[in-house]
């Protein structure tokens, strides 16, 4: 079989939605998925007409992220309408499902090159949208599970199962937001942060005919144990607030992917390929166990441990998710969201997938180091992992 390798990997940064009025919220979600697939093009040196297939998540496809937002953003970039684009929904896990798919096309022979990517702009379609009146799928009455209803009782669930408090998640946050601010300035999002020139709006929120730039994520805020812990629980009686959850958000990122082969055609250097790839089913009654449930797998196919990988990635949906894997792995801290996460950086829900493996990857370039794992807790009870590898 072919090996399938990531050539560019680009994002937006990560802006709040801010009730429908953040700093990205200027730009139909076409928009900005075009700028920064058009950003991997350009930084690669290729022909935009190279590229076969786009294969994109987005969460709530409904609205201006309806009808195949992916192919959309293709043709919205008014460079040709050859590319096909295929838009994906595994929940949260949407962006890192379709790198998956992307490396299998390239890897079956299926398309040379193709984008992996994924957009959320929660500014303009608000999560549930798509389910606004009620759910679209069936659930019969003798339906076996009990699933709850929505994703913070879950996360309750996830902590009351650990143990843990409400120190543990706010610590937890603190790190995180620690971590992010490090991260950026230190400049390490540098490389992989294209900078957006954003429309401005006026009040009514029509364009001003002016933009400002936008170059940081813009999620990361001075944090104290004292501040998280004066701010109230989403849900009355549960450990989750604002401050340790992730933050809803704007933005989109890309991955280059072509065979070793064609690379080398284009002078392009590969730099990483997908060691194993997974998505499982996990537990409805916790429903965002995921990432326990994909890690046991992706280890059980590759023969691998923890203590082979070099870096983690585990979506900071809430904080007890992560908690809850750090509990069931033992594993070093050291190497865990070492640039903070979806707590601090935001969460764009069908972008985050993509923008992880991104992150990953310039941080294993930075250190030197080989692997990495990356893992998301959905909705729908489901689990996403990949393991990557520096090339």
């Amino acid at each position: 079989m072919r090996e399938a390798v990531i050539v560019e990997a680009l994002r937006t940064p990560i802006v709040r939605s801010k009730k429908g009025k953040g700093a990205l919220s200027g730009f139909h979600p076409t928009q900005l998925l075009g700028r920064v697939i058009d950003a991997v093009i350009e930084k690669a040196g290729i022909d935009p007409s190279a590229v076969e297939q786009v294969i994109g998540g987005c969460v709530t496809q409904a609205g201006e992220q309806a009808g195949n937002v992916v192919r959309h953003a293709v043709l919205a970039r008014g460079k040709g309408w050859r590319t096909g684009g295929t838009t994906v929904d595994t929940q949260c896990g949407s962006g890192q499902q379709a790198n998956h798919l992307v490396s299998a096309l390239v890897k079956a022979g299926s398309i040379d090159v193709g984008i992996a990517c994924g957009v959320e702009m929660m500014s303009r379609v608000r999560l549930g949208t798509n389910v606004a009146n009620g759910p679209g799928y069936y659930i019969p009455e003798e339906w076996p599970w009990d699933s709850p209803a929505e994703q913070f009782t879950a996360a309750q669930r996830i902590a009351d199962k650990r143990g843990l408090s409400r120190e543990d998640v706010d610590r937890f946050a603190l790190r995180s937001q620690k971590n992010a601010k490090h991260a950026r300035d230190s400049g390490y999002f540098e490389q992989e942060v294209v900078p957006i020139a954003a429309p401005i709006l006026d009040e009514n929120r029509k364009p001003t005919g002016e933009t400002q730039g936008i170059d940081s994520d813009d999620g990361i805020r001075p944090t104290t144990m004292e501040g998280l812990a004066a701010l109230d629980p989403v849900i009355e009686g549960y450990l989750h607030t604002p401050g340790n959850s992730s933050q809803v958000s704007d933005g989109a990122a890309a991955l280059l992917w072509m065979t070793t082969e064609r690379a080398k055609e284009l002078g392009l250097r590969p730099r990483a390929r997908i060691v194993q790839d997974v998505v499982v089913g996990t537990d409805p009654y916790f429903l965002l166990e995921g990432p326990v449930d994909a890690t046991k797998e992706i280890l059980r196919k590759t023969g691998m441990t923890l203590g082979d990988i070099d870096l983690y990635e585990v979506n900071e949906a809430f904080a007890s998710v992560v908690l809850s894997w750090v509990d069931e792995f033992d594993v070093d801290m050291d190497k865990l969201n070492v640039n903070g996460g979806a707590i601090s950086l935001g969460h764009p829900v069908g972008c985050t997938g993509s923008r992880l493996l991104i992150t990953a990857l310039h941080e294993l370039e930075r250190r030197d180091k080989n692997t990495a794992f990356i893992t998301m807790c959905c909705g729908a009870s489901v689990g996403t992992g990949t393991i990557i590898e520096r090339l």
